[in-house]
């Protein structure tokens, strides 16, 4: 039985048990043995991270130390796939860069805050994630973030809706979802979830989020039966 751990915390106008337990149902009816904790000191044993084939954060703000950092790294960089939304992945640990290295982006503003009505729109490519998937409605926050040019994306919003001091710049298109590679480990985010509830808002939306985390979560088995090794991906520069 494939295994994940939840971990939550942090600010809490992000509803994350609420979210958290909506994640864990989805990945119970996958199959999925879930420990969902509110305590970081899970993250300091690497040998049970080792044993899990995701984790899924959601913990907006807040700090994770160095160690922890190191495990999560090293452990998606083993295979374990790493799955989230909103400010509980990409509004996470503010100061760690390596945090926001590995999961591809980091939130900057919501211009014009909740209740802002936008599309999400599809990108129909080489993912499995967005098939049969169709553009979406959506009222909350609009999340503008500094995204990684390396990600996949599969979903975008068009920025500006709200009058703000990006307004002075031209039209585009920020992510919504991506999918990335850290070793061999892979990574999914979504921008959806400032409320639990916003999941339920249009079908196409909680949809995206349980095709993410289940893909996420295939990356460790995939590596095991390919006998893919770790080692290419590092250099002999140590970040740690």
């Amino acid at each position: 039985m494939k295994k994940a751990l939840i971990f939550r915390g942090g600010w809490d106008g992000h509803e994350p048990v609420l979210v958290s337990e909506r994640f864990g149902r989805m990945l119970e009816e996958a199959g999925y043995e879930v420990t969902i904790t509110e305590d970081q000191a899970d993250l300091d044993d690497i040998e049970a991270l080792r044993g899990l084939d995701l984790i899924v954060p959601c913990w907006t703000m807040g700090e994770l130390s160095h160690e922890r950092m190191r495990n999560i790294s090293t452990v998606v960089g083993e295979g374990c796939g790493l799955a989230g939304a909103h400010g509980g992945m990409c509004d996470a640990f503010r100061d760690n860069v390596e945090w926001q290295f590995m999961t591809g982006g980091q939130w900057v503003s919501h211009p014009g805050g909740d209740g802002i009505e936008y599309e999400v729109v599809i990108h129909h490519g080489s993912s499995p994630i967005t098939d049969g998937l169709q553009n979406f409605r959506i009222c909350s926050e609009q999340y503008y973030l500094h995204v990684d040019p390396a990600n996949e994306v599969l979903a975008s919003t068009r920025f500006p809706r709200v009058a703000y001091y990006n307004t002075a710049n031209r039209a585009v298109d920020i992510p919504v979802a991506w999918t990335r590679f850290w070793g061999l480990g892979r990574v999914f985010y979504c921008s959806l979830g400032h409320h639990d509830d916003v999941f339920d808002q249009a079908p196409e939306a909680n949809e995206l989020m349980r095709r993410g985390l289940l893909w996420a979560g295939e990356g460790r088995r995939i590596a095991r039966e390919r006998g893919l090794d770790v080692t290419p991906f590092l250099s002999e520069l140590k970040m740690y």
